[in-house]
C-alpha cells in the first residue's frame, strides 16, 4: 500500500503525543502544514448546499466556537472543507486563561474537557486577522462574542454591545455565548433578572448592524428553564440558536474533573435531545430561523441523523482532534456513501 501524507498523518496524529494545552497551541502549525503537503486541500468542498436568508453554505459542516479563537486559520478552515467557521469567543479586553488545568483529552471516550474560560487576545487583535479575509471569503463567517470575566453582569450587556458595534462589518452573523460553565457567573446572565433586558438590547443592535443574532444554548438547562429562555430570546428577535454547549454534567463513576465543561462524545445524546426538545418547543416559531447542532458529531451517520432531526448545520470540535483535519472530507464521503445506498 501507498503511504501518503493524508494516510500518515491520519495513522500519526503528532498533536495527540503532545499534551493537550500543546497541541492545541500547535494547531495552526499542524493545519498549515497539512494544507501545503495535502492534494485534498486542492478538491472541492461543494456538497449538500443550502441557502439561509442571504447567506449561502457550501457544504451542512462548520467549525464550532472555541477551536480558532482568534481567526488565525481561516484559510487553512476553508482549504479543508469547512463549510462555515465560527471565530471566537471573543472578549473586548485581552484576558488570560483561567489558572491552573485548563484541558484535557480522553481517547478512550473521545471526550475533550476545559476550564478555559474565554481566553482571548481582544477584538483587536481578532479584527486583524478576519479582516484580511473577510472580502474575500468563501463560506459565512460567525463571531461567538463573551464578556470579560471583570465585567460584572450587571454591566455584560456593554461587552456583548461593544463588541457588535465595533465587528459587524467583519462578520456575517453573532453568536452571543453566555452558556459557558468556565467563567464564573456566566450563565446567571440566563436568569429573568439579566436574559430578558440583555437579550432585548442585543436584539435591538443586531438589527440596527443588520447582522443575525443566534443564541449558544447549554445542554444542562431543564426542560423549563429552555421553553423560557426560547420564548424569551425569540420575544426579542433571535435569529437562531445553537445546540449546545459544554456540559457540566458527569457520568457515574466519572474519570473527569468535577469543574469546566466536557464535549465530545459522551455528550451526543444530550446534545441530540436538546436539539429535539428545541425544534419541539419552537414550533412554528422555527420558522426562518437557524438552528445549529454541536455535540458528539463524529461521522456522516451523525450528521445525517442530525439534519434528519431538524438540524439546519452541524459544527464540529472534538472529533477533529481524535480524526483529524481531513475528518471535514471523510464526513461528506460517508454522508454521501449513506445517501447513495
Amino acid at each position: 500500500m501507498d503511504i501518503t501524507f493524508e494516510s500518515a498523518l491520519d495513522l500519526w496524529k503528532p498533536w495527540m503525543w503532545m499534551s493537550p494545552s500543546a497541541g492545541h497551541d500547535w494547531l495552526p502549525f499542524f493545519l498549515k502544514l497539512t494544507v501545503f503537503l495535502s492534494e485534498q486541500s486542492k478538491q472541492p468542498n461543494d456538497w449538500h448546499s443550502r441557502q439561509w436568508r442571504h447567506l449561502y453554505f457550501r457544504n451542512p459542516i462548520g467549525i464550532a466556537g472555541g477551536l480558532d479563537k482568534t481567526g488565525q486559520s481561516i484559510d487553512e478552515w476553508w482549504a479543508l472543507g469547512a463549510g462555515f467557521l465560527e471565530i471566537g469567543t471573543i472578549t473586548p479586553q485581552p484576558q488570560e486563561p483561567n489558572p491552573g488545568k485548563i484541558m484535557d483529552r480522553f481517547k478512550e471516550t473521545q471526550a475533550l474537557w476545559n476550564k478555559m474560560g474565554f481566553p482571548s487576545p481582544g477584538y483587536k487583535s481578532v479584527m486583524n486577522e478576519v479582516e484580511r479575509h473577510f472580502d474575500n471569503r468563501s463560506t459565512p463567517i460567525f463571531l461567538n462574542i463573551g464578556k470579560n470575566r471583570t465585567t460584572p453582569n450587571d454591566k455584560a450587556q456593554e461587552d456583548y454591545l461593544f463588541l457588535m458595534r465595533q465587528m459587524h462589518s467583519l462578520c456575517d452573523v453573532f453568536v452571543v455565548n453566555i452558556s459557558s460553565p468556565n467563567t464564573a457567573g456566566l450563565r446567571q446572565l440566563l436568569t429573568k433578572e439579566y436574559f430578558e433586558p440583555l437579550m432585548e438590547k442585543l436584539g435591538d443592535e443586531s438589527r440596527r448592524v443588520n447582522r443575525p443574532l443566534l443564541l449558544k444554548i447549554s445542554p444542562d438547562e431543564t426542560s423549563e428553564q429552555l421553553e423560557t429562555i426560547l420564548q424569551a430570546s425569540h420575544n426579542q428577535g433571535v435569529d437562531g440558536y445553537i445546540i449546545s454547549n459544554t456540559t457540566v454534567q458527569r457520568p457515574t463513576p466519572s474519570p473527569y474533573p468535577v469543574e469546566g465543561g466536557l464535549s465530545g462524545k459522551p455528550i451526543a445524546i444530550t446534545s441530540r435531545e436538546a436539539l429535539k426538545n428545541v425544534i419541539s418547543m419552537l414550533g412554528t416559531h422555527r420558522n426562518n430561523k437557524l438552528i445549529i447542532n454541536a455535540g458528539g458529531i463524529s461521522n456522516g451517520e451523525d450528521l445525517k441523523d442530525r439534519l434528519a432531526l431538524g438540524a439546519d448545520l452541524c459544527q464540529l470540535y472534538s472529533s477533529l482532534i481524535f480524526r483529524g483535519p481531513f475528518i471535514f472530507k471523510k464526513i461528506a464521503r460517508e454522508y454521501d456513501h449513506l445517501n447513495t445506498f
